[in-house]
């Protein structure tokens, strides 16, 4: 989620200096610093059943998962983003060196909140694409159980899947793994009240 950004053209060093001693996180749009505001308890535990998930799915794989914390650098369109999950094959790419910032994932996961979920489907989306080992794009709604996949084909087309049922499996095809729908949904209140979680299942 984020709030309006600071109207102010920043250079890419002037926002990374301003980021190393920021108390809160914030992306960088071609000169715009937008400030992020913190998840809800539905988006952090959609993000940890990812990255547990993978973690373990991985293991042996030259395949390495990551989260928010690590940040994401889109020369093309001088973008700095903090993707929700990201995976990376082989060894990281690191920008001039920095040990926060990398250049080449292979899967990027946005758990969709209401003030960014139209940012994610286009523009974000089109900033991903320029990048050239990004093969797959999975957006999930934490409202209610809709998962998006968008897979790099080899004709340098996008594939779309939709799965909208929690007794649903997908695979993740940039790294040939398998995942329930209802494993990405587990322990998640889809009735916004935090009592007892709802069924994932229609």
């Amino acid at each position: 989620m984020q709030i309006q950004p600071q109207q102010h053209d920043y250079t890419p060093e002037e926002y990374l200096l301003l980021e190393e001693d920021a108390e809160f996180r914030s992306e960088y749009r071609d000169g715009e610093i937008v400030p992020m505001t913190g998840g809800s308890i539905n988006h952090n535990c959609i993000v940890v059943n990812l990255c547990a998930f993978l973690r373990v799915a991985l293991r042996g794989k030259n395949c390495k998962v990551f989260t928010s914390d690590l940040r994401l650098w889109i020369p093309r369109y001088r973008q700095y983003t903090y993707p929700d999950v990201l995976v990376i094959q082989g060894t990281p790419a690191l920008q001039e060196n920095r040990t926060d910032t990398i250049l080449n994932p292979l899967l990027i996961m946005e758990v969709l909140s209401k003030s960014t979920q139209k940012y994610d489907h286009t523009d974000k989306f089109r900033y991903y694409r320029s990048i050239p080992g990004f093969q797959e794009y999975v957006l999930i709604n934490q409202y209610e159980v809709q998962v998006e996949q968008y897979i790099k084909t080899e004709e340098s087309q996008w594939l779309f899947r939709e799965y909208e049922t929690g007794d649903a499996s997908m695979t993740f095809s940039s790294i040939g793994v398998d995942m329930a729908i209802a494993d990405i949904y587990e322990g998640v209140d889809l009735t916004g009240v935090w009592t007892n979680p709802v069924s994932t299942s229609n």
